[in-house]
């Protein structure tokens, strides 16, 4: 059981990021359609507008949450990952603004790992199920600088259809906090916390029919504050399975395209639209292959069957990296 101050920790940096996501979404939703920031959902025949981005209610939830953990810890980790969220929320809302490049946002992206690298919040002897520690002074620095990139925009390619995102995020986290605890990195347990909290509390909101989406603001700050909680709580591994569906997802994506390119100047859609709002994969060749679109190889599927194929993807791959975590460090007593 957690100390008692421990616990008004967790409480609070659950409880402030989940009520904050709860107030500031609907303000974005008003000031949002108010000022024409409204997008076509391409998923629906009668192609509603949607507000966008919703970027900004995560960022700053995550921000407190954040703040609650490091506050009271005075952890050198935590201060990283605030830094790291207010880095990746930064870039993310001037993609949302100017549409980055798709070479240019992972390299501006780079910039969301240095404080990982100059706080020193990392260890580079990272634990692999079986095998235990492994050592790796002078390469883990250089994967470090490209893993903020690669979650990030991981996690971005996957905001595909209502509620996907933030659900995805929900489900993966848990069992980076679950090995955390056994690991004994209870502070970096705490800081998982905030990113379960407001992606529950976006998910009330982006769920289907969204009534908001993201944006790049949002996943990709997601995806940062994810990668980082599992270099700084030191459970690299059990992220990376955790995260299999989008990463396979980013890896079909690549392969079929084969450059860096920004998802909104493809021009041929992996998915086409069918009568009873029904999706169904595109037969053009040049379209990419996604993970949607493989799901959707064997017939045409609704929207919201998609997206619970991908949340049942996302709890097999936890439970898979459960499994990793146990077999690294122990079962639970």
């Amino acid at each position: 059981m957690l100390p008692i101050n421990l616990t008004i920790v967790a409480l609070l940096s659950f409880a402030i990021p989940f009520i904050a996501t709860l107030i500031l979404t609907p303000l974005l939703i008003k000031t949002l359609t108010k000022r024409g920031g409204l997008v076509q959902d391409y998923h629906k025949a009668n192609k509603p507008l949607v507000p966008k981005p919703g970027g900004p209610a995560i960022i700053i939830s995550l921000l407190l949450g954040e703040a609650v953990v490091y506050l009271a810890t005075g952890s050198t980790g935590v201060l990283a990952l605030l830094l790291v969220t207010g880095i990746a929320g930064a870039i993310g809302l001037i993609d949302d603004i100017y549409t980055l490049s798709g070479a240019l946002k992972p390299a501006l992206l780079i910039l969301g790992s240095l404080p990982i690298l100059l706080l020193d919040a990392y260890s580079f002897h990272p634990e692999f199920p079986l095998f235990g520690a492994v050592r790796l002074s002078i390469i883990y620095p250089l994967i470090l600088l490209i893993a903020i990139p690669v979650t990030s925009n991981t996690v971005n390619t996957i905001d595909v259809l209502n509620g996907v995102v933030s659900g995805f995020i929900i489900i993966i986290s848990i069992p980076l906090m679950f090995a955390m605890l056994l690991k004994g990195e209870t502070t970096i347990a705490l800081a998982t916390l905030p990113i379960i909290a407001s992606s529950l509390a976006f998910y009330v909101f982006h769920r289907f029919p969204s009534k908001i989406f993201p944006g790049d603001s949002g996943s990709l700050t997601l995806g940062a504050l994810y990668g980082g909680l599992a270099i700084v709580g030191g459970v690299e591994v059990v992220g990376i399975v955790a995260l299999l569906p989008a990463i396979l997802n980013s890896f079909f994506f690549l392969s079929s395209v084969r450059r860096f390119v920004e998802h909104r100047k493809i021009k041929q859609r992996p998915t086409k639209l069918l009568e009873g709002d029904r999706l169904a994969a595109s037969r053009n060749g040049s379209a990419p292959v996604t993970l949607v679109r493989m799901l959707l190889a064997d017939g045409p599927l609704t929207e919201q069957q998609v997206a619970r194929e991908i949340f049942k993807l996302a709890a097999f791959s936890s439970l898979l990296a459960v499994i990793t975590a146990i077999l690294t460090w122990g079962v639970p007593l």
